[in-house]
């Protein structure tokens, strides 16, 4: 007999987040979450100061096969003018009732919540975090904060019902295989930058608290217009600066400034996925922690974060030098492969860009709606 267990205690907390461990053993392509990183955030991030979530596990007898958690974006809502609920966290054993099951569940929870709109998923717990379902590109790993799930997981969602809202896409380049005439051009495209008093720098990382401040803002305006767009709190852009800090690289995290002002920024992370697979259960103690500290030599390519340059700078060609900065350090470094994304299937100008530098859209992500 299948039930559905809310998650209330440390216990149920801990098996919420292990679940996917037992789930994906043996799948080569699966990494998991780092066990802190999941349990703080869901539980101390300062999304939770202003919206609500609750953590559901599916249980067949006394054995975990399902879970989800049903989410209120109150900010996502305001900001949009909606009134929409939200799944993610959402992982499953191939078994439509369980399924079905979990989302009835969740958006029940929702229905209580007053949610009368969309509901919508994953995402956890809005597109500024990991978000959509992998639905191409099932034969190598995931990159730095990007999801993945079982082809199954396709017919499991949809056969609940729920239909396509918008599709991301993930971008690879693999070894040098990428036009690099944005780094030919980079010295001439610099200078003519300058003649508009636009200047392309590193991070500073030792005033790194009033550079959070300004990229904030970028961030904040940049990406406005995207579809199921946020914006992010003071306190929860500097949970992501936070956490983006640890792993930074600062020859990879750069900021275009006029006058003092930044207008844009890029920033591309080491995939410490590399090392994150070899974590057993996400674990730091006893030995991931020594993984963690000293695996930095098996990291093998980068993942391009974030580029974004605000509106009335984006034609002087600052999205270029940004780019071509970028890949003038990852030949210099010797990585192997390089990702990007994601991207909204209908940003036809950045897409169009990023096909232009020979970039290849190898995994797609697929985000769900239908009515609560």
């Amino acid at each position: 007999m299948k039930r559905i267990v809310p998650v209330n205690s440390k216990k149920e907390l801990a098996a919420f987040i292990d679940f996917p461990h037992d789930l994906y053993q043996g799948d080569p392509n699966y990494v998991p979450e780092l066990f802190i990183a999941q349990r703080d955030l869901l539980t101390k991030h300062p999304f939770h100061k202003h919206n609500k979530l609750q953590c559901f596990l599916a249980f067949d007898g006394d054995k975990i096969v399902g879970r989800i958690a049903a989410i209120l974006n109150n900010a996502h809502n305001e900001y949009n003018h909606v009134n929409d609920g939200f799944w993610g966290f959402f992982d499953c054993i191939n078994d439509q009732e369980t399924a079905k099951l979990l989302f009835k569940t969740a958006a029940d929870w929702l229905k209580e919540q007053e949610i009368t709109g969309k509901f919508i998923g994953p995402v956890n717990f809005s597109t500024n975090e990991a978000c959509g379902l992998l639905i191409k590109g099932f034969d190598s790993p995931p990159v730095l904060m990007f999801t993945y799930n079982a082809p199954y997981y396709i017919d499991l969602v949809e056969k609940a019902g729920f239909d396509k809202q918008i599709d991301l896409i993930g971008w690879h380049w693999e070894g040098q295989n990428y036009d690099d005439k944005s780094v030919k051009l980079l010295d001439a495209l610099q200078e003519r930058l300058k003649r508009s008093n636009v200047v392309i720098r590193k991070v500073n990382l030792k005033d790194f608290k009033n550079e959070t401040i300004k990229l904030r803002e970028v961030y904040n305006s940049a990406w406005d217009k995207n579809t199921g767009f946020v914006p992010l709190t003071d306190d929860e852009f500097d949970w992501l600066a936070k956490d983006l800090k640890l792993i930074l690289d600062p020859d990879f995290a750069l900021v275009a400034e006029q006058d003092g002002k930044v207008v844009g920024f890029a920033v591309a992370l080491p995939d410490y996925n590399n090392i994150f697979q070899t974590i057993k259960k996400g674990r730091l103690f006893p030995t991931g922690l020594f993984k963690l500290l000293f695996g930095k030599g098996k990291i093998r390519g980068i993942r391009i974060y974030a580029l974004g340059v605000v509106e009335g700078y984006r034609k002087l060609g600052i999205e270029a030098v940004l780019y071509g900065t970028i890949i003038k350090e990852y030949k210099r470094k010797g990585y192997d492969y390089a990702d990007a994304g994601w991207t909204l299937e209908n940003n036809i100008m950045i897409n169009k860009a990023i096909e232009a530098i020979k970039g290849d859209p190898y995994k797609t992500y697929r985000i769900y709606e239908k009515a609560i």
